[in-house]
């Protein structure tokens, strides 16, 4: 520390140690701790205990940035409790259930009062003085209801705070700005334009009508208990991502994180060259300390998780006391109520789950398959002699699995590429991001459609719980097939041998058998929407996305019948095929209201890549 640095702490030190009430700072310096430090740690720990902050102190010992003079940042926020948060409660888990996560749920139910400001670790008790002073000036006015009116657009829906009440919230949070800029040197930016307590944000715009929905079965003259709350967050990390550890883990190099469950780890996105692949660089919020750990040991956390509750201000008392202490209770350590309790009526729940259920239906094409890359002679490149299988190319995979017949049944139904197996991990991640729940899959029996939906539920973690049901119903149009016989397919004793997860007691609307070679476009097209109608109705109270993954065709012929729309033309339809790429998708969803089904966007993006041709190093070297 400089020695104006230390100057001004003992400073300090000597005006709390003045004052009436025992400082927490004088245990921390008696057990040895500088003061600027023992300052730092108070703060990052809400000023709660000496204790807290002796621990906070002992974890970060290695901290590299423990001596830095790096403040805290500081927000005001107008809290609902009682009633109403348990009504907004609901509203967050089921909008997450049937929408996908979205920017709302990073953080709590709240009104934001200002903006989040820096305070220098030694004045933060003068932001709680601040807080005081404006909840005692405001007491008398404040309103004993809320106005609360429903606002929603394609990318927003969320209350506004209308009339008198506004502008008594603002005049609040412009008092609590005044008093924080006096006592405690800092600059804060109270919220002075449309007051909101956010629902939802960033959405997919075909969420919108079910969000509102649940948010009409919130009552906003619900009971509430409105609390000011002071938080903090090190402002280091606002930019990078939050992740929780699941599980324990042992350093086994020096550059690694000792992991604990429960503990929260900042990462920069940006910031991961260094990484191999399954392993990230974070700083562990518990100790400080920047490392690598493994990626698969942690999940996302919503931003405030790490954010520290400091004080409260209430402006309206309980009706009892047991309400009180109920509120009191559902508080947890970063000021994020605990879920309501299992008191609420359970038919009240289900009658709101009723009125949001909405099945879906995701049509999604195969991965590149291996004969796409390589032409129809792929498998005489990657043959021995003998009629081993061998890898002539990275992209062809890695083995092939075992087939009763040998391995010449693989030339009519190929396998994805390795690229085609990456494709569709990717497709699996980006609908594990988006939230999306898929209750149930259905596959065409091609290998390239069952291998999709494998590494499809693998990313969602699903492959053990979620079997595949195959479906020959949905199987490519047999015309566009080579030969005069339909392809050999594996059956489904030796997709389980090859360790596919599919289901043996799903009975088919076409058995494997019922599929006749150069079949007529109708009966390919009557074949599809009687297999639909199948799949639609063996799932009939799934809440949640039905996952058909078959061909490119399935994409026009497995929607249309849900839609009520007539068979495209032949010829429109198989123009339209050839341009739908490797994962392409379509989404419907089902309005129960109109008693129609809908096509609405995708719940991941498109998949865009460039080719990659074969390079032959020697003759590229002979060339020049």
């Amino acid at each position: 520390m400089a020695a104006g640095e230390t100057q001004l702490y003992a400073k300090v030190f000597n005006k709390l140690k003045g004052r009436s009430t025992p400082s927490l700072l004088d245990p921390l310096l008696g057990m040895g701790f500088p003061a600027h430090t023992a300052l730092k740690a108070l703060a990052a720990t809400g000023r709660k205990t000496a204790e807290e902050a002796s621990n906070w102190l002992h974890c970060h010992c290695n901290d590299p940035s423990l001596d830095d003079p790096i403040p805290q940042e500081y927000a005001l926020f107008l809290c609902p409790t009682g009633p109403l948060l348990d009504k907004l409660q609901e509203f967050w888990r089921e909008s997450r259930r049937q929408c996908a996560k979205n920017r709302a749920h990073e953080v709590f139910p709240h009104i934001t009062l200002c903006d989040f400001f820096t305070c220098e670790d030694q004045k933060v008790e003068c932001l709680y003085e601040a807080l005081k002073r404006a909840g005692d000036r405001t007491l008398g006015a404040f309103p004993s209801a809320v106005s609360l009116v429903l606002h929603s657009s394609i990318s927003y829906l969320g209350f506004f705070v209308n009339d008198s009440p506004a502008d008594i919230i603002r005049e609040f949070a412009v008092m609590f700005a005044t008093e924080a800029s006096i006592l405690a040197d800092c600059t804060v930016k109270p919220c002075t334009k449309q007051l909101h307590l956010t629902l939802a944000h960033k959405f997919y715009p075909h969420h919108q009508r079910t969000l509102e929905q649940l948010a009409r079965a919130i009552n906003p003259s619900h009971s509430c208990q409105w609390t000011a709350a002071l938080y903090s967050r090190d402002m280091r990390f606002v930019h990078y991502q939050t992740l929780r550890v699941l599980f324990q883990y042992k350093p086994q190099n020096v550059d690694e994180l000792t992991l604990s469950p429960g503990d929260y780890i900042f990462v920069d996105p940006t910031q991961q060259e260094e990484a191999s692949e399954g392993w990230v660089i974070g700083i562990s919020q518990r100790t400080g300390c920047r490392g690598f750990l493994p990626e698969n040991y942690t999940e996302r956390a919503s931003e405030c998780d790490t954010w520290v509750r400091h004080r409260t201000y209430t402006f309206s008392v309980a009706p009892d006391l047991s309400s009180r202490k109920d509120s009191e209770a559902s508080s947890r350590r970063n000021g994020e109520p605990n879920p309501p309790s299992s008191s609420r009526s359970l038919s009240s729940l289900q009658s709101l789950q009723a009125t949001i259920v909405r099945r879906s239906v995701l049509v999604v094409r195969h991965g590149e398959r291996v004969d796409q890359i390589f032409g129809k002679s792929w498998l005489q490149q990657c043959t021995t002699p003998d009629g081993r299988y061998y890898r002539p190319d990275l992209n062809f995979p890695h083995g092939l699995p075992k087939r009763s017949r040998g391995i010449k049944d693989f030339e009519n139904d190929p396998p994805l590429s390795s690229c085609g197996i990456f494709q569709s991990r990717m497709a699996g991640e980006a609908l594990l991001d988006s939230g999306i729940r898929i209750a149930s899959v259905f596959s065409s029996p091609a290998l390239r459609c069952v291998q999709t939906a494998k590494h499809i539920l693998g990313e969602l973690k699903l492959e053990k719980k979620v079997k595949i049901r195959v479906e020959p119903g949905i199987f490519e149009w047999t015309k566009w097939e080579a030969g005069k016989t339909t392809p050999t397919l594996m059956t489904l004793e030796e997709m389980k041998e090859a360790d596919f997860n599919v289901s043996l007691d799903y009975r088919p609307a076409f058995p494997l058998a019922s599929l006749l070679p150069a079949e007529s476009y109708d009966d390919y097209v009557h074949r599809c929407a009687v297999s639909m109608e199948q799949i639609v109705s063996t799932c009939p109270q799934d809440v949640g996305v039905i996952l058909v993954v078959g061909h490119g065709s399935a994409l026009d012929t497995c929607t249309r019948p849900l839609l009520g729309l007539p068979p495209r033309d032949c010829a429109d339809f198989a123009q339209l095929v050839r341009k739908i790429p490797s994962l392409g998708m379509c989404f419907c969803e089902e309005n129960k209201e109109e008693g129609k089904w809908e096509l609405v966007n995708p719940p991941v993006k498109t998949l865009t890549h460039g080719s990659n041709s074969a390079f032959n190093w020697r003759n590229w070297i002979q060339g020049n």
